[in-house]
Formats: C-alpha cells, structure tokens, sequence
C-alpha cells in the first residue's frame, strides 16, 4: 500500500501503522480513511496529501 505525505506539515501517513490515536487501524489504505480525518500533526484535511512514489 502506498504512503502519503502532508504537504504541510510533511507527516507521512504510513497504511501499515495506521494511525491509532486517530481512530485509523493499522493496514487502513489512504483511500478508505474516512474523508473527516485530519493530520494528526498539523491537523489540515486529507485533501492536503500526496502520494509518495515508490
């Protein structure tokens, strides 16, 4: 699965680790987090991120 990075902040949202404190489990896929979800860094929305290339 693929990472995204904020491109804000340049927190980088890793699909293996998820984000628990923001209620997102370990192997959620960027695409499937819901659409409120913000940057648990800097707290802008989802639409801020893009994919990092492998």
């Amino acid at each position: 699965m693929a990472k995204y990075r904020c491109t804000v902040c340049g927190f980088i949202y890793d699909p293996e680790v998820g984000d628990p404190d923001g209620g997102i489990a370990a192997g959620t896929a960027f695409e499937d987090i819901p659409e409120d979800w913000v940057c648990p860094t800097c707290g802008v929305s989802k639409d801020m991120f893009e994919k990092i290339e492998d």
